[in-house]
């Protein structure tokens, strides 16, 4: 299980002495230029690839069952009074499809008013168990309060479906919040190991350069740098007010945590280098996704960094 009860008292009463630690749970919005980034290519081979249930959290995947698996940050479709319910509990496999879900407040109600994060008021994530198939989108609510969000094909496994969002009514006005509930694609599924932890990535002919050594727990800034064909990149647009956005799942239960973005925008003229507050909470291998922008075209980058 990734953290205890226990574990989230004893950071609390640290927190109320005075240390600095604050958990970065909160998601930042970010999506391609037309609302989605799904990303089919980030399955760690060129085989199509997914966990199988037995593979992953017994309880995480597990549909319905989502509420119980509370002790990871996002992993329950739960918290304080809000709750994240669904009708989907499979996905077809091999073909686009849609995932829709309500948020409901502590009286039962569907929410409908939330405030913008990053100019949205709802980013969504879909991750397999064996943190393949990325997918972020954007999804678009009705006036009742369903919202719906549209994802690129799905490969057989279980998944994990994360919201984010910030209520700007009720008890949980002004407060961040991840809930996330899992899915079946039915079909052959097969592990991918995640590959081995790296400081550096490639995509769409960019290298990512990650420069830190963040600890479990502890607040550490982390750098992130861009280059092209050896050369600093200094051309990065802004993307959802900013320059580049950061998320990581666990390896083993896909707890989810946002990397702050902390340089300032300025323009057309981001990068090379690009700060983040970086808090991860446990000890053990993270699946890092950078998301940035140039000319126009989203890229995605993918590694993974280990958390001692």
């Amino acid at each position: 299980m990734f953290a205890s009860h226990r574990f989230t008292v004893r950071r609390r009463a640290l927190a109320a002495a005075g240390t600095a630690v604050a958990l970065a749970l909160a998601l930042a919005a970010c999506g391609s230029s037309d609302g989605s980034s799904a990303m089919p290519g980030m399955n760690h081979g060129s085989t199509h690839s997914s966990a199988s249930p037995s593979a992953s959290s017994p309880m995480g995947d597990m549909p319905g069952m989502d509420h119980m698996a509370a002790a990871g940050p996002g992993l329950s479709d739960s918290q304080d009074g809000y709750r994240l319910t669904s009708p989907e509990t499979t996905l077809a496999s091999g073909k686009p499809g849609a995932y829709r879900f309500t948020i409901s407040g502590s009286d039962g109600n569907p929410v409908t008013v939330f405030t913008l994060e990053q100019t949205q008021r709802m980013h969504f994530y879909a991750i397999r168990s064996d943190l393949t198939g990325f997918q972020h989108i954007h999804p678009v609510m009705a006036p009742d309060g369903t919202w719906t969000a549209d994802l690129a094909a799905l490969t057989p496994g279980t998944w994990r479906m994360f919201t984010s969002f910030t209520p700007d009514s009720g008890s949980g006005k002004g407060k961040d919040l991840v809930l996330s509930r899992t899915v079946t694609v039915p079909g052959n599924a097969a592990d991918t190991p995640l590959p081995a932890p790296a400081t550096t990535a490639e995509v769409d002919g960019y290298t990512i350069t990650v420069k830190g050594r963040p600890m479990a727990g502890m607040a550490h800034p982390l750098t992130v740098s861009v280059t092209k064909d050896g050369k600093p990149v200094a051309d990065l647009q802004p993307y959802l007010d900013t320059y580049a956005h950061l998320t990581a799942f666990h390896e083993g239960d896909q707890a989810f945590a946002h990397l702050h973005p902390t340089t300032e925008v300025t323009g057309d003229n981001g990068g090379p280098d690009l700060a983040f507050h970086a808090e991860l909470p446990t000890a053990g291998n993270w699946r890092l996704f950078l998301q940035f922008q140039t000319g126009g075209k989203l890229h995605t980058a993918a590694l993974t960094l280990n958390i001692g």
